[in-house]
């Protein structure tokens, strides 16, 4: 169906290809890094993730990351917050690379890991991603003694 005559066909107002068009309707296409991994045990490194949510109003949460082969669970593993890259306008936390990638650092350093997703531009300009990202480190901080809001 040819939509060029219509209402429908939203022009594009900026076209910063191959990351991403901005369409005159306010519009965001990313054409780039849109797939999403779900949290799950990794048969490969043994290391099992989940998510949980550091700011609801936000909709973003953090991807925790642990090692299934530590024996002693008195021995407190050493934390790695991992801020995935991206230019702060591609791919997430969830993308496949940095999932992997987490992954592999977790089973290989034998770390807990902490992935954050934090909001991405253009339709939320910097310094969100850095307020999210200090939100989110907060949101470890206030679990370092174990007694964090379990959200």
């Amino acid at each position: 169906m040819d939509y060029s005559n219509s209402k429908l066909a939203a022009e594009v107002a900026q076209d910063v290809s191959p990351m991403f068009k901005i369409y005159e309707d306010g519009r965001v296409e990313r054409l780039i890094g849109n797939e999403i991994v779900p949290p799950s045990f990794d048969l490969k490194t043994s290391v099992d993730s989940k998510d949980a949510v550091y700011s609801p109003e936000n909709n973003l949460s953090p991807r925790l990351y642990i090692p299934k082969n530590t024996n002693n669970p008195n021995h407190k593993l050493p934390l790695v917050v991992y801020i995935y890259g991206g230019g702060f306008c591609i791919y997430s936390a969830f993308h496949p690379t940095d999932h992997n990638y987490v992954n592999t650092l977790v089973s290989e350093a034998n770390v807990i890991a902490v992935s954050v997703d934090h909001r991405r531009a253009p339709e939320n300009p910097v310094p969100c991603a850095y307020e999210d990202s200090w939100a989110a480190l907060k949101w470890v901080a206030s679990h370092a003694d174990g007694q964090g809001p379990e959200d």
